[in-house]
């Protein structure tokens, strides 16, 4: 018959591994994703450029250059040019929205023409999904041609939120799995056995009982006991000639394992009475209906 701690102790590494393999899965997919995240900035920058560079054929100038865009802030962004130049709302509206439409992160959106001398917002509008959410205002004037600066500040969306959604959720797990993992590998103390008043030397018929050497000695032959049969056999020690009900022998030997099953306690029942056998005085005896009972013939 299969010890039940065993197989117990087999499912609890056997979760602890499934749960550590989904870990790993969520961290790696997590982090994979960084790459896309690079790639997909440095496509933006190339849209806002493009976008720099419309505004300025639209005003009229097809030769200065759109300067290096600037990241000014976490998902916000600067376009600068090198020379003045005029715009007109409706078509930097619509060339934004046109161009940003190729950037899937880029949903929520909102642009700021700032003066280049103290970063005053010369006009300024806000672009949504939803197109009922738009702030747009003052579509139909011409701005004068001065220096300006385009900000383009995107709702914080898309991979980065996606790998902290990933990193924040994987913690419950990691915390599950170390609590498994410590649970599994955290060594059990060994119950204390019950000591006798004097010594934990029993003498019971011609065997002695040695039970902190957990050993038989009959006719100076040594008989080996495991941890288990010790226990069951010292409770009888403790009460010869007195009748253990199982559910004690159950309750004592058994349940801070988390588990009672009656066929171990027949199991090691069986191995003491065998292990018991040299002394035809010294037996364990089956009472009908209650229990069992440690006969010491003297």
């Amino acid at each position: 018959m299969p010890d039940v701690r065993n197989l117990l102790s087999g499912k609890r590494r056997y979760l602890f591994g499934f749960i550590l393999l989904s870990l790993i899965t969520i961290i790696f997919v997590a982090f994979s994703m960084s790459g896309g995240d690079d790639f997909d900035i440095a496509r933006r920058e190339v849209l806002l450029r493009r976008i720099g560079h419309e505004v300025l054929l639209q005003s009229g100038d097809s030769t200065s250059r759109v300067l290096p865009v600037k990241k000014v802030a976490e998902n916000e962004y600067q376009i600068r040019f090198e020379r003045d130049f005029t715009f007109r709302p409706d078509s930097l509206v619509n060339t934004t929205r046109r161009l940003l439409a190729k950037d899937p992160l880029a949903r929520d959106y909102v642009v700021n023409v700032l003066n280049c001398s103290n970063s005053s917002v010369a006009y300024g509008y806000a672009i949504s999904k939803n197109t009922k959410d738009d702030i747009i205002a003052c579509r139909g004037r011409v701005q004068p041609k001065a220096c300006y600066m385009i900000n383009v500040k995107f709702k914080p969306t898309g991979i980065n939120t996606a790998k902290n959604v990933y990193l924040l959720g994987s913690l419950p797990f990691l915390a599950f799995a170390g609590f498994v993992f410590l649970r599994s590998v955290k060594p059990k103390p060994r119950r204390a056995l019950p000591k006798s008043q004097d010594a934990r030397i029993f003498t019971l018929g011609s065997v002695l009982f040695d039970a902190e050497k957990q050993q038989l000695i009959i006719n100076e032959k040594t008989i080996e006991l495991t941890g288990t049969e010790t226990r069951v056999l010292l409770i009888f020690a403790m009460s010869p000639n007195e009748t253990i009900e199982r559910s004690r022998l159950q309750k004592e030997i058994w349940e801070d394992e988390g588990v009672i099953v009656g066929r171990s306690l027949d199991m090691f029942i069986s191995k003491l009475r065998k292990k018991l056998e040299f002394d035809p005085n010294t037996k364990i005896v089956v009472i009908r209906g209650k229990g069992y009972k440690l006969e010491i013939n003297t």
